[in-house]
């Protein structure tokens, strides 16, 4: 019997990579639904233009293997507040009712690691979810959503990752910015090295979902992040030694830094097109560890070399 994998959000940076892989191991029909056109056209792939927030007049075709769930508002700052809600908590509730409508066994959401909120210390699996921006409290929510999908029937299966920072080809986020600011010969530290950036090719990534699905196990929840735990120093110097060698870097004092922040309060509602959190964001670590990849013996040697070499090879030597 023909069966379908769904992918919602298949248009976005990750879902894009996501079909890519699934077109190379899967006859299965594959369905994209997004309200943003694919970045690729692929013959076995379905695209469907909906809206996450109302799947009521979604008919399947087929019976339905699986769900990826990637459909967000993510982007922090850059949304009002309400704009997380609506579409990560209703699309996470439009997700699972539709799932229990039509049988679908298993589920596969990408959350985040801002659902422990902002902190120095280490935080894995097992931490207190302690979310501080409305962004991180959607997905905590949309989680919960999922995982009482979960609970009241037997037989489901619901994996759930908590993805750090993702880059790669078409991420046009950090560290596509990164590698623009090294090509043009110089990187400014904003105010410490010694940051902590928990990350994941997105290549890694998808490989990590997939691997943690398979496993087979009920329930699976783990953070999608390479166990080394990069500072900021060590991500620039390993990007700008072995592809922008003549680039260089100076810190600038953290009182610098603050006072630049606060003047740019000031300054966002005139439009000055820098907004401060994202200043005060490369300040705050996120030290996040997959402890969940590690028990299972998923480690990544020379992990941000070899990924910064797949992204300089896929993108001709672009980043982007």
């Amino acid at each position: 019997m023909t069966k379908s994998i769904v992918v919602f959000g298949g248009s976005g940076f990750i879902g894009s990579h996501l079909i890519k892989r699934l077109v190379t191991e899967t006859n299965n029909l594959i369905i994209c639904i997004d309200i943003k056109p694919p970045r690729q056209l692929y013959e076995n792939v379905k695209y469907i233009y909906g809206d996450v927030r109302d799947l009521s007049k979604f008919q399947a075709s087929a019976k339905i293997d699986r769900f990826y769930n990637l459909a967000a508002i993510h982007t922090t700052p850059g949304h009002p507040k309400h704009e997380y809600y609506e579409t990560n908590v209703l699309g996470a509730i439009e997700v699972t009712r539709l799932a229990s409508r039509l049988q679908v066994p298993e589920i596969i959401f990408t959350s985040s690691i801002s659902v422990y909120g902002a902190s120095e210390d280490t935080k894995n699996e097992t931490s207190p979810l302690a979310p501080d921006t409305a962004y991180g409290y959607s997905k905590l929510m949309a989680e919960r959503i999922h995982s009482q999908w979960f609970e009241v029937e037997p037989g489901r299966r619901l994996t759930i990752v908590r993805p750090g920072v993702v880059f790669g080809p078409g991420e046009g986020g950090n560290f596509t910015r990164l590698a623009k600011i090294l090509k043009k010969g110089y990187f400014i530290y904003p105010g410490r090295k010694d940051a902590i950036k928990a990350c994941f090719y997105v290549e890694d990534l998808i490989d990590a979902i997939e691997y943690g699905r398979i496993q087979g196990f009920p329930l699976t929840i783990f953070n999608g992040a390479y166990p080394q735990r990069f500072t900021l120093e060590e991500i620039v110097e390993t990007l700008r030694s072995k592809h922008f060698p003549s680039a260089r870097t100076l810190i600038v004092p953290r009182c610098f830094i603050m006072s630049a922040a606060k003047i740019l309060n000031l300054l966002n509602d005139f439009g000055v097109g820098v907004h401060p959190d994202r200043i005060k964001k490369l300040l705050v670590s996120t030290n996040v560890f997959p402890s969940w990849l590690v028990e299972q013996k998923k480690v990544y040697p020379n992990a941000l070399e070899n990924a910064f070499q797949k992204w300089c090879d896929a993108s001709g030597g672009q980043f982007v």
